[in-house]
């Protein structure tokens, strides 16, 4: 099964939020397969970014987000570990893993556990290449917004709310990734 059928199998019916998912997926990839691109040192898996991009957010439809049409149950701040269950069950643990881990600049225990966040109790941190470049690339794209790119200062002030911790490491991959 590719990223489009697994999309498919998951959103079956063309609306708004399919459509939301898509454009937010794709200007997302564009993105990080620059980086990949430009920066050949990094031994990045494209294929693999290319894929992990499409598929960070497949579980948004699970979540309580009416702004962008997700009208599930779940808080919003779930949709990476529910979208990281649904990469699992279908077969792509590595994909998963980005899923669970694009959230803010990726969490740490401390910042799960001092937030109260409804997530697991373990570190959610980017470890490899590809993991950090699909959750850099994901932080300068809103659905809120699906026309606009934010440049790196917006992103930078967009992550403040996760905490300083994961605007370090934001900031350290713009150095690595810009």
């Amino acid at each position: 099964m590719n990223y489009q059928e697994i999309i498919d199998k998951y959103y079956p019916i063309d609306n708004e939020l399919k459509h939301i998912l898509m454009v937010h997926s794709q200007q997302v990839t564009r993105k990080a397969l620059d980086i990949v691109d430009r920066h050949p040192e990094l031994k990045a898996d494209r294929q693999f970014v290319e894929e992990a991009s499409m598929l960070h957010d497949i579980g948004i439809f699970r979540c309580n987000a009416a702004g962008i049409q997700c009208f599930g149950t779940e808080p919003y701040i779930c949709h990476g570990t529910i979208g990281a269950n649904i990469l699992r069950a279908e077969g792509f643990p590595r994909h998963a893993r980005v899923c669970e881990r694009h959230t803010g600049a990726g969490l740490s225990l401390q910042e799960i556990i001092q937030q109260n966040l409804p997530i697991p109790h373990h570190d959610l941190l980017p470890e490899t290449v590809e993991e950090k470049i699909v959750c850099y690339a994901d932080k300068f794209f809103s659905k809120t917004k699906l026309t606009q790119e934010k440049t790196l200062e917006q992103a930078i002030r967009s992550l403040a709310k996760f905490g300083e911790e994961g605007v370090a490491r934001f900031v350290k991959w713009s150095e690595i990734f810009g």
